[in-house]
């Protein structure tokens, strides 16, 4: 199983020990400053030295931070987009994702969930916190077997409903071939979190197609179909249009201060370590 080594940008606010760095903990190793004695009546850890360099002549003693966990959760678009088999099957990759990250957050001490979402919450691909190893293994055998047949990823917007109280690092993995209105509301729900974007994109779909004649295109989203004469003007226009898209989709993370993972292909975990500490 390939780890990812992930962190957090800032202090944790959580409850039970663990890796990351946090602000509260007073039986903690990190030392993060000084504090009258008064605020903090423990004489074990008086400095006696601060102590002597305080300008008033009070009792200075030494403030630590114990590291503490973070929940990793991964909310999972599951509509049809996702279904699209390219170099590789899209859900295949998430699996991959999904084993490893689990591993990982069970390897680093975290708790891990997992919200699959369509046009509702998939029941059976709802995994809350949880420390139990194995999971993702599970999860991830199910997702193999997966058809997604949503017609939407409005279920995306329930997904807060369904995360922990606590700040967590929630990854978003969609192919974000969604409304810019919708996936700005999913963005915004999901703002009391840190949030990874991950990015599935697959090299066939933006790839240059030399055909020509009377094909049949279908929404996969929608289930629509329609007859169209393939012409290089049309696809031309296909193309901008998927460029404009790319381009509003990433003008609305650098507009929350949000840097996408990009997976183009297959699953890469030192790629997503490289992500964290580039």
């Amino acid at each position: 199983m390939h780890e990812i080594q992930y962190r957090v940008g800032g202090p944790v606010q959580g409850h039970f020990p663990g890796h990351h760095r946090s602000s509260r903990g007073e039986s903690g190793f990190e030392f993060r400053g000084h504090a009258s004695l008064l605020d903090a009546p423990d004489p074990r850890r008086l400095d006696l030295h601060a102590s002597l360099r305080d300008p008033f002549g009070g009792w200075r003693v030494r403030i630590h931070a114990q590291r503490m966990s973070v929940p990793v959760t991964m909310v999972v678009d599951l509509s049809a987009s996702m279904g699209f088999e390219g170099a590789r099957r899209k859900l295949d990759v998430v699996a991959d994702f999904t084993d490893s990250l689990a591993w990982s957050a069970w390897r680093t001490g975290d708790s891990f969930g997992f919200i699959g979402c369509a046009a509702q919450v998939e029941p059976a691909l709802l995994q809350p916190q949880t420390r139990q190893r194995g999971t993702g293994s599970v999860l991830a055998h199910t997702l193999r077997h997966w058809q997604p047949t949503g017609r939407s990823a409005e279920g995306l917007l329930q997904a807060p409903q369904h995360l922990s109280r606590q700040r967590s690092l929630v990854f978003l993995v969609s192919d974000f071939h969604l409304p810019l209105p919708l996936i700005e509301r999913v963005l915004d729900g999901l703002s009391a979190h840190e949030v990874v974007p991950v990015v599935l994109w697959d090299p066939l779909e933006f790839g240059p197609d030399a055909r020509r004649g009377l094909l049949t295109v279908v929404d996969p989203e929608s289930g629509r179909q329609r007859l169209v004469w393939w012409r290089p003007a049309l696809r031309a226009r296909w193309q901008a249009a998927r460029t404009a898209h790319r381009a509003a989709l990433m003008q609305a993370l650098q507009t929350r201060r949000l840097q996408p993972l990009v997976i183009e292909g297959g699953f890469d975990a030192d790629a997503v370590t490289r992500h964290f500490y580039a």
